[in-house]
């Protein structure tokens, strides 16, 4: 373990890393013709994989299913049927950059589907330079290209009688980077064998390729600010289609994602095309951002246009132009134009800063969803929302301040909020006296993280369509110290059932695994009947206004009513 005084070296470029990073979170699969060992025309393998056979089954015809454009041959491990790298859709390169989703070419034999597909093109960022950071994440960096339209599903029987509940995953990384197999957290094997239910992931346009508003630049643009969004509704239009020879009922489709994934999932609830391709919502981490405004995407379209030299006339340049050569643009305008942030991640700025997300461009996305009423085209979609206790105020990314003072802390506080500093503190400090200065720190500077997913529940209740539930996920992980505390992220590995996985995340043992089964349980009745309780935890009512039921995972999961209350509100005045 690295000792706390190693960390100076660190620490500047995980500063940056954090800022640049977490600020925006928080090999391709083989040719079309290719099988497992060669193009087989033998009899798909259909059913559960019986118990006892081997515990990895890699062979000719042993997990071959039926897609609408072709055969697709898998693999089983542990009696989970898996199958990745399939395309939901064709390349986005060349012509279709910039342009809506087309839909893959058929092929003929079975295409191997082994192994993950490329990844949308990005910045992976800083973090990776991070000691700490890249070790408590393990990320997987995988092979970037526009041909990126990937889905991967993991699902106990295909080709069966059973329809199994099917949990859709949108990965974290705003809206600028990630992929469905950004983290080992995302590994959909042990939640589909807990649960018997189907899980995908996948793989769709980011940063530039996915938002970049080229709109006023003609009507072959039209869409170019959404198309990251339109293919994760293709996505899901696969998954429909396809998603019952996996053994799936394309019925019961849940959404669910964290950080960018949830604000995802937070646009998808707002845009009609997508209405009924989904049948419940999870929010994880993810209700402080979802839409901009045109005038805001435009703007930074045109700067984007005017810092590489071209116009009008010459703007088609951009279909062929280097991913790298347009990324450097972008970042350079960024860089320029925003306002940068405070030695910590402050999410109110994403509201204020040029940046890439999905726009309400009055089509695709009407109005800013849950800005400040919920969506009425989703009101018959229930939802789960929550945050972590600490979400990106830990003591890895800044393990200086784990020292601070309680006039250190006023000052910060006075820093974020002018004007009401010694006032935050003190009501951050009645509730919890026997804190550190750092964990009220840590917790006020997430309060406007917190403060959107009360408001995102609030306002799903106040529709009086389906409920909306609220949790706050506050176990603090023993990795490093603690110093990690309840961080952003720390909650996958937990809902995915994959906390010995990632016990660089989780430090892993019996402590860790008896809330990861008490939360994978609430995820899977949750996408099984639209309703998170069983009989693990506390009844779990639904949100409502009068006394805000919230769900609090720790080691003994219990139901508080408004447990943030006097707090924020010391904020919100």
């Amino acid at each position: 373990m690295t000792k706390h005084s190693d960390h100076t070296s660190n620490d500047r470029v995980g500063r940056r890393a954090f800022l640049k990073g977490a600020a925006v979170l928080a090999g391709a699969a083989a040719g079309a013709a290719s099988g497992i060992g060669g193009v087989t025309a033998a009899e798909p393998a259909c059913g559960k994989a019986r118990a006892g056979r081997d515990r990895l089954v890699a062979k000719t015809g042993a997990a071959v299913v039926e897609t609408q454009y072709g055969r697709v041959g898998g693999y089983i491990r542990n009696g989970i049927f898996t199958f990745k790298g399939m395309p939901y859709g064709a390349s986005t390169g060349g012509e279709n950059r910039f342009r809506a989703p087309e839909k893959p070419q058929p092929w003929a034999g079975v295409r191997s589907s082994l192994h993950y597909g490329l990844i949308a093109p990005q910045d992976k960022g800083m973090g990776r330079f991070h000691d700490e950071s890249a070790f408590i994440f393990q990320w997987n960096d995988s092979v970037a290209g526009e041909d990126c339209l990937r889905v991967n599903v993991w699902s106990p029987g295909v080709r069966d009688s059973v329809r199994r509940p099917v949990l859709v995953w949108l990965h974290g990384g705003g809206f600028v980077a990630g992929s469905g197999h950004d983290l080992p957290a995302f590994d959909g094997e042990n939640l589909a064998r807990r649960g018997d239910v189907v899980v995908v992931t996948l793989n769709h346009r980011l940063n530039l390729l996915g938002y970049l508003d080229l709109s006023g630049y003609g009507d072959r643009y039209a869409r170019s600010g959404n198309v990251g969004m339109l293919d994760i509704v293709a996505a899901l239009e696969w998954v429909r289609d396809n998603i019952a020879e996996f053994g799936g009922d394309p019925g019961r489709v849940t959404i669910f994602g964290q950080s960018g994934g949830g604000a995802k999932v937070s646009a998808l609830m707002g845009i009609p095309v997508a209405k009924g391709l989904f049948h419940r919502a999870v929010v994880q981490s993810g209700s402080f951002t979802n839409a901009i405004s045109q005038d805001m995407s435009r703007r930074l379209a045109d700067l984007v246009v005017a810092e590489l030299g071209l116009n009008r006339q010459t703007v088609d340049e951009l279909q062929t132009m280097p991913y790298d050569h347009v990324r450097l643009a972008c970042d350079a305008v960024m860089q320029r134009e925003n306002e940068p942030f405070p030695g910590y991640v402050d999410v109110r700025q994403f509201a204020r800063n040029l940046n890439f997300a999905p726009v309400m461009d009055g089509s695709i996305i009407p109005s800013a969803p849950f800005a400040p009423k919920a969506p009425g085209i989703s009101a018959d979609v229930p939802m789960m929302i929550g945050t972590t206790l600490n979400e990106f105020i830990n003591g890895v990314m800044t393990p200086a301040d784990e020292g601070m003072d309680k006039a250190g802390l006023t000052a910060k506080a006075e820093a974020m909020f002018p004007g009401q500093g010694s006032r935050i503190v003190k009501a951050f400090a009645a509730r919890t006296p026997e804190a550190s200065p750092f964990d009220l720190w840590s917790r006020i500077a997430t309060s406007p993280v917190r403060q959107a997913a009360i408001d995102q529940a609030a306002s799903k209740a106040a529709l009086g369509g389906a409920p909306a539930y609220l949790y706050s996920f506050n176990w603090q992980t023993p990795v490093l110290d603690g110093r990690p505390r309840a961080f952003h992220c720390l909650d996958i590995p937990f809902v995915f059932a994959n906390t010995e996985r990632c016990d660089t995340m989780t430090g892993g043992g019996p402590r860790a695994k008896a809330l990861s089964d008490r939360m994978a349980d609430a995820w899977i009745a949750f996408a099984r009947t639209g309703n998170p309780n069983h009989a693990g935890i506390p009844n779990w009512k639904p949100y409502e206004a009068a006394d805000e039921p919230c769900m609090i995972w720790d080691d003994e999961p219990k139901l508080a009513f408004a447990p943030d209350k006097d707090e924020l509100r010391s904020i919100k005045r």
